[in-house]
């Protein structure tokens, strides 16, 4: 007997009237009731809780070395260090990363071996690093000049992104300028001249056709450029798509210096680093190759790679590919033969970088005044066609 018929007897008994079926069903009601708001609580809860996250970036990557190189030259242990840090993540996905990672290194794997499981998050260059610092014992001075890399990279990184900013906000500012007074201001304006469009000039005619057009197939046009872009992406995405248009970059009048130091700094800094390591010469190569950010130049160092492997110096095997300038090839090569190879790429990558840094000041520079000239020129335009017709109309009425 259940509990709910046992109070419906106990309510008889008493003197109360009672329908056991309704009752049932009226508790039955409720609980279904009670079920559906606990329903409707949960489901809420979830679409509050929801939320897109994505994997560490670069920054919280940096972060996280400091964080452990500072712990670990006070002597913290490796696993409450990486507890320590765990605790302190905000992304769970890293949170999770790091927790996996103290537990591989308690079950006996090297900190090495335990990063390269997750080696979408962690490049080679960190593992392999990490991995000479293992074998000289020095873990935390390693991390202090690991993050020192990372941190020149995302600085870099965000001079180059700086530097495009200021065109972009002038492109678009420009587009939508000229959208606006082809579409809204010049086919009101020139209402006015309505039946007597054979008296316009010529460059009022070119507007109000190039008007008349974006106006009359704007639904057209949006998904032609739309599609067109995606087309660009899509096919600089594939591997020859990717190959032009690196050769692209190198080949464009202000973009290939600005492109070229990038990467030759980019190139010699990972070298200098992986070098000064302990990381064997034939990795080091292989791992800058990756990091370059070109396809042309990560084939130039896949070549040394090889060439390096058969017994060659990495001077002359440079000087084959005409990527690398010739000056940095002599002092490479000077290098070598010296026996203080990593110290000529330090100072090399140290100068580059300095270069870098003027020459994205002065692709700046260049880029702002033809910007507004260009966007000068098209608005200037627009303003003559629309005078134009003034100008025509009063002379043939004052005449």
């Amino acid at each position: 007997m259940t509990v709910l018929e046992d109070s419906i007897q106990s309510l008889e008994s008493e003197g109360v009237s009672t329908d056991k079926e309704s009752t049932k069903q009226s508790v039955h009601r409720d609980s279904a009731g009670l079920g559906d708001s606990s329903r409707q609580q949960g489901l809420t809860q979830k679409i509050k809780n929801f939320k897109v996250e994505f994997g560490p970036g670069k920054k919280e990557i940096l972060n996280f070395t400091n964080q452990l190189a500072v712990m670990l030259k006070a002597g913290i242990s490796l696993q409450e260090a990486l507890e320590s840090i765990a605790g302190q993540i905000e992304k769970r996905k890293f949170k999770i990363i790091v927790i996996d990672l103290k537990e591989r290194i308690e079950q006996g794997q090297s900190f090495s071996q335990a990063l390269s499981e997750h080696s979408d998050v962690f490049s080679n260059l960190y593992i392999n690093m990490v991995a000479a610092a293992e074998v000289s014992g020095s873990i935390s001075s390693m991390l202090k000049q690991l993050a020192g890399y990372l941190d020149q990279e995302a600085d870099t990184r965000s001079q180059v992104i700086g530097a495009m900013i200021y065109p972009a906000i002038i492109a678009f500012m420009a587009v939508v300028v000229v959208t606006f007074l082809l579409v809204f201001v010049l086919p009101r304006f020139l209402l006015v001249f309505a039946g007597q469009e054979h008296l316009l000039p010529a460059p009022t005619k070119i507007i109000m056709a190039f008007s008349g057009f974006l106006c009359g197939y704007w639904f057209v046009i949006l998904p032609v450029i739309g599609g067109a872009l995606w087309t660009f992406y899509y096919f600089i995405g594939t591997k020859t798509g990717r190959s032009w248009w690196d050769g692209t970059k190198l080949r464009l009048p202000l973009l290939k210096t600005l492109c070229r130091s990038l990467y030759i700094t980019r190139s010699l800094h990972t070298m200098g680093v992986l070098t000064n390591a302990g990381v064997p010469i034939l990795d080091t190569i292989l791992i800058t190759a990756q990091i370059s950010g070109n396809v042309l130049f990560e084939r130039m160092w896949r070549g040394v790679h090889e060439e390096v492997r058969q017994g060659k110096k990495i001077a002359s095997s440079l000087s084959t590919f005409g990527l690398m300038p010739s000056s940095v090839v002599q002092m490479l090569r000077s290098g070598e033969e010296s026996g203080t190879f990593s110290e000529v790429l330090k100072d090399v990558s140290d100068f580059y970088a300095r270069e870098l840094k003027t020459v994205i000041k002065m692709v700046t520079a260049m880029i702002e005044p033809i910007m507004i000239v260009l966007m000068g020129i098209l608005v200037g335009f627009i303003a003559m066609s629309i005078i134009l017709p003034i100008f025509k109309m009063s002379s043939a009425v004052g005449s």
